[in-house]
């Protein structure tokens, strides 16, 4: 076996549902109005899925996707990592789902819960797991149908989300994409600010839940939006602190789309220009978990990353939690 020198993205892809649901459409579900959704947020459109179409659906997709750009196939897998909070089920994990689509028969799987931090957790786990020589290549997967937990009636929230997946091989030696350092952490006190209060052990499925909209997501945007920005500036800078590099030597950063605000705001935070932001908000809303891998791909499909970039992944989310993974391309 060769030298294990370090672990690297070996592909990327990603998928996401036909169905657009613009600004228009929501003009006629709810009080508000394109001017009013994008002055707040920056996006204009986002994906729905099929009513066939669930989380794993869409993860498979991806997964194909990321293992074809890398010239694999499904058998070539040793473990499968899905980061999601809206699972097809309970129970089992949807990655055991994606396993069985996909037929990747040689990977154990299983999910991981980060909220909108979670494809960077799995990132930094399955780094760990290739470097104690678990597992050889792997695919991580963002993955999620926000849709299904969405109330459209509730107009400060439903304009927000959407659905998609995206997915990286991570491989031993892989020739690009380079894991330079992680930084993660979360807050346990604020996990109220962005919570699905029931359909759990604390609040199981119930009649009294149902009518009360307790399956849905909830968020205190306010309190969200001022911890965002001062935690992707921060989260980037312990990052790079790590690695030995500052904030100069980035080439782009791949945040977390969550609102183009927080993007402009937390690029002031950090003395940097707005361009080395990636953002594409406006064509799918937030989707969680998926944003970032959805985002790393188009920004390397519209070749804006080079070989030796230094680049920097960063989200936010759920738990609160929050982490940034620096890789150099």
């Amino acid at each position: 076996m060769s030298k294990l020198h370090h672990v690297g993205i070996a592909g990327v892809g990603i998928y996401v549902p036909e169905r657009r649901l613009t600004n228009a459409d929501f003009e006629t579900m709810v009080d508000t109005s394109d001017e009013w959704i994008t002055s707040r947020s920056g996006i204009k459109e986002r994906r729905i899925c099929a009513p066939d179409e669930a989380t794993s659906d869409l993860a498979a997709k991806a997964a194909l996707r990321a293992l074809d750009n890398a010239g694999l196939t499904p058998k070539d897998v040793d473990a499968l990592i899905c980061a999601t909070f809206t699972s097809d089920n309970q129970c089992p994990s949807t990655a055991c789902h994606i396993q069985a689509k996909i037929g990747a028969k040689n990977a154990f799987a299983f999910d991981i819960s980060a909220a909108c931090s979670g494809f960077l957790y799995a990132l930094t786990i399955v780094k760990g797991l290739i470097l104690d020589g678990v597992c050889k290549t792997a695919v991580v997967m963002g993955a999620e149908a926000m849709s299904r937990f969405t109330d459209y009636k509730d107009r400060a929230t439903c304009v927000l989300f959407g659905d998609g997946a995206g997915a990286v091989v991570v491989q031993a030696n892989a020739p690009h994409g380079r894991i330079l350092s992680e930084y993660m952490g979360a807050d346990g006190t604020m996990a109220d600010q962005i919570i699905i209060p029931a359909g759990g052990s604390r609040l199981p499925a119930s009649h009294e839940t149902i009518d009360q909209g307790k399956h849905f997501i909830k968020m205190e945007g306010n309190e969200v939006f001022k911890f965002a920005i001062r935690i992707l500036a921060h989260s980037v800078e312990q990052a790079l602190k790590r690695c030995g590099r500052s904030i100069e030597d980035l080439k782009l950063i791949i945040p977390h789309q969550a609102n183009y605000r927080i993007l402009e705001a937390a690029a002031r935070k950090m003395g940097i220009p707005t361009e080395k932001m990636f953002n594409n908000i406006a064509y799918y809303g937030n989707t969680s978990a998926a944003t970032v891998p959805i985002a790393l791909t188009e920004a390397l499909q519209q070749g804006l990353i080079h070989n030796k970039d230094l680049i920097g992944l960063v989200a936010f989310g759920g738990g609160l939690t929050w982490g940034s993974v620096i890789i150099e391309w």
